[in-house]
């Protein structure tokens, strides 16, 4: 078996080679087209967002308010029973301060991802956005926040649409 595995060792093919024509080498460009649907309960989650609306699902079996919104409890196992339209104010429930951007290279600032449990919403349901306009020494858990949206002439209909959520006092609406 080795004598047969040394036999077929793989070879490097250099570019003069290529460019000699000694091996084939076939140009193909595709476009590639998808087609994504987000579903009844984000669709409308996301259509709210556009309008600056948070908006999310009610349990009435288990009494529960679900954000982001599901067309089912899993809890109860059934199909949840209205739509709740909430403000866009809510806590920091957990958060990471980070120091690398997604290619791993280093921030010049760190910015600050936090799980945000949204005001009317039931506790542990959340969604993860960003907080600005606080340095992260100030960033605390239970920290209230309010979200700054983009203008309405930019907003598309994504989690986007709120730019961050910003600290707030108690009250603030």
């Amino acid at each position: 078996m080795s004598s047969r595995i040394s036999t077929y060792r793989g070879v490097e093919i250099s570019s003069e080679e290529m460019k000699a024509g000694r091996y084939l080498l076939t140009d193909y460009e595709t476009e590639l087209r998808y087609s994504w649907s987000s579903g009844v309960a984000i669709g409308r989650f996301l259509a709210g967002l556009k309008k600056a609306e948070v908006w999310g699902r009610r349990c009435d079996r288990c009494k529960r308010v679900l954000v982001p919104p599901r067309m089912y409890c899993e809890l109860c196992f059934r199909p949840n029973d209205h739509w709740v339209r909430l403000g866009d104010t809510g806590r920091v429930n957990t958060y990471s301060v980070s120091h690398v951007n997604a290619d791993a290279s280093r921030r010049e600032e760190p910015i600050v991802v936090a799980v945000i449990e949204i005001d009317r919403a039931s506790p542990g349901m959340g969604i993860l956005h960003l907080i600005g306009e606080a340095s992260p020494d100030h960033v605390r858990i239970g920290m209230p926040v309010k979200a700054v949206w983009r203008d309405a002439d930019e907003r598309t209909g994504a989690i986007t649409d709120i730019r961050y959520f910003r600290p707030s006092s108690h009250g603030e609406r």
